[in-house]
């Protein structure tokens, strides 16, 4: 009998070496004695091959797209980054590695373990798990997707049925044609949608209700990005590998499905060539107040977990309030939509929470280990970072900004409101406001109304602010500024550094790199002067202050001016700042590099402490030191 095994494996490795190109073959023995292939290592994290050639392939196919390890000795997601240009080109890695990395002197690492999963799925054999009633739902907007997807539907471990809606009456007939084919396809049903709802609303209008009599169902979707000279595709591909082609994946998350009742929602964990700040909400919260009032998810992190891309595994019972409802085109918001910021963004990011509130757990699998995990903490993985790491990050640039508020400095009780409050006390003492609470309504009142007469283009400074209210309430103009001083000296008072940051911003002086500070705030540039000396700052910089410009980040003004400065003097320039939208994602937008790094209340949250409520003075003086100086660095790993 094992000879007989013997004999079928051999065939199969000599019929595969036959249908290999000589070049991969050649790179296979190459790579054995480098050291940078290991069948062993490889089959204990991706599962089993017939034969060492046959894994070498699964890599060469994964690793334009997938952060998964040949060995311990060579890791690709490092070298991707590293050589962002290998990336965009979609040249294999380690091959570009061997034939021209090492000559070129390209960086490279053996693997790395960025992110240890706390728990560890093991898919157990059962005899039930390719009985699952199964529906493969499919949005295909690009024509040579079709075939795509068929590929891997034809490989798939169990019969299925098929749901696609299509953008074109071509798309529509081709695929009809093609998956009715294949011969674990049962039904297949195939509409022409809307350009409307993108690749939620389509399958939402057609299918939502019938997906209920599914046991599961698996939601992909063409998705290509135009950028660089060249189609892109990473993204979708390393979705699609690890939701429906790669054999081993499925074959377990439908072991896993089937085993244990409770798992509601599968997907990868986030691209792993996402910025940082991938799985925050951003801007979107707003768009999600109703899916909070009609399903009871909490919302109130700023991190969560979803299915980055819209493409998940899920019980659609898991998914009932959403699925069990009757929509039309018109449900959705008309094209054309923003990048970010709408009720489709919005709608991703709560499946994940739905799916808790209906009583299941979501999980996941993390390609570099090749684990299956519950453990949600994922998210913070690209935030483990030592100052010495950070510092490398950003040293090789030859100007580098920082925003200041919870950057480079922190407030000494974290509330940011706090020096409005002790100043409200004692002006509530006085007799001017009844408390303190209706003065900083008041006062956040005029700040409103200056920035509205601006039309929210140009910022206000403190003293507009105060002025306003002084009118409002017919107090003297001389009164309402020594509040605005009163209330900028507690600010500073309370001004503490955070010690590690303020530290490499020395170092990078000391390096020869300019060092530019850049803020939105109600401050003037003097005073940000001041503040910045009180926390320790004692170099030369460049200080952008929105209330002194009249320029803002989080519209985009700010970057602009930024953007045309740095052309004028050519040099290259990285930008290091906690706020999701202003100092990463709208920066980014306008093509400047930036690192995104963890505020105060954020690190605090993905650590898993509870939030405090800081409405209240007690709760602030009781908690608010405590989280400043848990995020006084803001990365773990310090």
């Amino acid at each position: 009998m094992k000879n007989d095994v013997k004999k079928i494996v051999r065939r199969a490795q000599q019929s595969l070496e036959m249908t290999t190109s000589p070049k991969v073959a050649k790179a296979f023995k190459n790579a054995k004695q480098l050291g940078l292939f290991d069948l062993n290592w490889y089959q204990e994290h991706y599962g089993q091959f017939p034969h060492e050639l046959a894994a070498f392939n699964d890599y060469l196919a994964k690793s334009t797209s997938s952060n998964v390890n040949p060995s311990q000795n060579f890791d690709t997601e490092f070298y991707h980054r590293a050589n962002v240009d290998i990336y965009l080109s979609g040249t294999n890695p380690l091959l570009h590695y061997m034939y021209h990395g090492r000559e070129e002197g390209r960086l490279s690492a053996p693997a790395i373990n960025r992110w240890i999963p706390a728990t560890d799925l093991i898919p157990e054999e059962t005899p039930s798990w390719k009985e699952q009633k199964i529906a493969l739902v499919l949005h295909i907007f690009y024509s040579d997707f079709v075939d795509k997807f068929a590929e891997s539907v034809k490989n798939f471990p169990t019969n299925v049925d098929v749901f696609i809606t299509a953008s074109s009456e071509q798309i529509k007939n081709n695929s009809y044609k093609v998956f009715s084919e294949l011969k674990n396809v049962g039904n297949v049903k195939v509409v022409i949608c809307e350009n409307r709802g993108r690749n939620f609303g389509p399958f939402l209008v057609n299918f939502s209700k019938e997906l209920l009599k599914y046991d599961l169902m698996c939601h992909l979707h063409s998705k290509k990005s135009l950028y660089s000279g060249r189609e892109q595709t990473q993204w979708f591909d390393y979705l699609h590998n690890f939701l429906l082609k790669d054999k081993h994946v499925v074959k377990s998350l439908l072991r896993l499905f089937d085993k244990n009742k409770k798992l509601g929602m599968y997907y990868p964990t986030s691209f792993w060539m996402m910025p940082a700040w991938v799985n925050h909400w951003t801007c979107n919260k707003p768009f999600a107040t109703d899916y909070e009032d009609e399903w009871g998810i909490d919302i109130s992190d700023n991190f969560v977990n979803y299915p980055v891309g819209g493409m998940f595994w899920a019980r659609p019972n898991a998914l009932k309030p959403l699925l069990d409802q009757s929509y039309s085109y018109e449900s959705f918001p008309e094209e054309p939509l923003p990048n970010d910021g709408s009720k489709l963004h919005a709608l991703e990011r709560t499946l994940g929470l739905l799916a808790e509130k209906e009583g299941y757990e979501q999980y996941f699998y993390y390609p570099p280990q090749g684990k299956f995990t519950t453990d949600k903490t994922y998210i913070s993985s690209s935030y483990f970072k030592t100052p010495e790491s950070l510092k490398s990050d950003i040293q090789n640039f030859e100007v580098v900004s920082f925003d200041i508020f919870d950057t480079v400095l922190r407030r000494e009780y974290t509330a940011p409101d706090y020096a409005k409050l002790k100043l409200g006390k004692e002006i509530a003492r006085e007799g001017y406001f009844d408390s303190a609470k209706s003065f900083i309504e008041a006062r956040n009142q005029a700040e409103l109304e200056c920035r509205r007469a601006k039309g929210f283009e140009k910022d206000v400074d403190i003293f507009e602010a105060y002025e306003r209210l002084a009118i409002s309430y017919n107090f003297p103009l001389e009164l309402a500024e020594r509040w605005a001083c009163r209330e900028f000296d507690f600010d500073l008072d309370m001004s503490l550094p955070k010690d590690e940051i303020v530290k490499i911003v020395h170092d990078l002086n000391e390096m020869g790199r300019e060092i530019w500070f850049i803020t939105d705030i109600y401050y003037t540039k003097s005073q940000i002067s001041q503040m910045l000396k009180k926390i320790g700052i004692s170099i030369p910089y460049k200080l952008f202050v929105s209330a002194d410009l009249g320029l803002r980040k989080d519209t985009g003004t700010m970057w602009t001016y930024v953007k045309d400065l740095l052309a004028k003097n050519g040099k290259s320039h990285i930008h290091v700042g906690d706020n999701v939208r202003s100092d990463a994602q709208i920066c980014g937008d306008y093509g400047l590099q930036n690192v995104h790094i963890l505020n105060p209340i954020d690190k605090w949250r993905i650590a898993g402490f509870e939030t405090p409520d800081f409405s209240s003075e007690q709760a602030i003086l009781k908690w608010g030191k405590n989280i400043s100086h848990f995020g006084r660095y803001p990365f773990f790993g310090e």
